[in-house]
């Protein structure tokens, strides 16, 4: 049995190497977790790097709901 012990998220900012917005990380998701494009396998940053970006980077509605999609949260609410 082959188990895979990681997780896709997506990153609004993409890989320098390739572009691509998906990233692969431990599904312990440790804070010193290295976290690692999912298309062309370099590494971005580590786990708490990724989830500062995801918390602290400006990103366009239509970016934030994919984002929240992709990363299985719940969408943010925006006022109208």
């Amino acid at each position: 049995m082959n188990e895979d012990f990681s997780v896709e998220m997506r990153l609004p900012k993409g890989c320098p190497n390739c572009g691509s917005h998906k990233v692969t990380v431990s599904q312990a998701q440790q804070l010193d977790d290295i976290v690692f494009c999912s298309s062309c396998n370099t590494e971005i940053c580590d786990y708490q790097a990724a989830k500062q970006m995801l918390d602290e980077m400006p990103r366009s509605e239509n970016e934030q709901l994919i984002e929240d999609v992709v990363n299985n949260r719940k969408p943010s609410s925006t006022e109208e």
